[in-house]
């Protein structure tokens, strides 16, 4: 099954959860894990990574917490994925050509085909979209 991870799926419910909030309001990692049971560890290292690639943005300190870095129209789904993961593939092969039998692959063009369509259709859909 072709699927996005939790890191990711928490990254998305993060998102969503500040965008609601709006401009101005900050958000804790603690009240974000509590609002949808996520795991807090998971969750306060996920939103570490998405101030590191910066998507995000934090204040310290007792009142602090997360708020938006970017306009989430700009963004797109797979630059976002790939952002946090490294390169979308159905298959590694797709976005790593260290492999043994590239050269004589007799599935590699419709898998190609294949991963191309679900770039497109990820590359179609913005954040915004996503997280309203």
């Amino acid at each position: 099954m072709l699927s996005i991870n939790k890191s990711i799926e928490y990254a998305l419910i993060a998102m969503r959860h500040i965008n609601e909030h709006g401009q101005g309001k900050l958000c804790t990692s603690k009240e974000i894990a509590t609002s949808y049971n996520i795991p807090k560890e998971i969750l306060a290292k996920t939103m570490q990574k998405l101030c590191k690639v910066g998507y995000l943005n934090t204040i310290k300190g007792s009142h602090g917490g997360y708020f938006l870095n970017k306009k989430l129209n700009n963004i797109s789904l797979i630059d976002f994925i790939e952002s946090l993961e490294g390169p979308i593939g159905v298959v590694k092969c797709t976005s790593n050509l260290d492999c043994n039998i590239i050269d004589m692959c007799t599935i590699k063009s419709p898998i190609t085909k294949i991963n191309n369509n679900i770039r497109k259709v990820l590359s179609d859909v913005s954040l915004h979209e996503i997280t309203t």
